[in-house]
């Protein structure tokens, strides 16, 4: 059984750095062919893709963040890490990580979640 486990500070302050990390137990982020994501709910809308990385380590941005933001991986432990630069309040959400086991990044197509963890960005 694959879990997930976001870890990170649940406040930060505007013009500062959002930096994430996902824990995966049951499984290697570097195994064929699973893609790790993360995404976001902010209060009161939908579910937003951010970005991911592959088994490869390869990188995928969604264009609207893409230039804020940077996903890196620690396979000796199995972590991937979130960073999301210049943050607004407007980047105040509820923070996945989710494994893809396709290259679709659609919502439907993960078949595991962290828990979430909120992140509130206010001075």
């Amino acid at each position: 059984q694959v879990q997930l486990q976001e870890s990170g500070p649940g406040l930060v302050k505007p013009s500062q750095t959002l930096s994430l990390t996902c824990t995966v137990s049951g499984g290697s982020i570097t195994t064929h062919y699973y893609y790790w994501s993360w995404i976001r709910q902010p209060p009161g809308k939908g579910l937003e893709w951010v970005g991911a990385i592959a088994y490869s380590g390869s990188t995928y941005y969604s264009p609207s963040l893409k230039s804020r933001t940077s996903i890196s991986r620690d396979t000796s432990k199995n972590q991937f890490t979130l960073q999301l630069s210049s943050v607004t309040p407007e980047d105040t959400a509820v923070y996945y990580c989710a494994r893809d086991p396709t290259h679709y990044f659609a919502l439907a197509t993960y078949d595991y979640w962290g828990q979430g963890t909120q992140v509130t960005v206010s001075s």
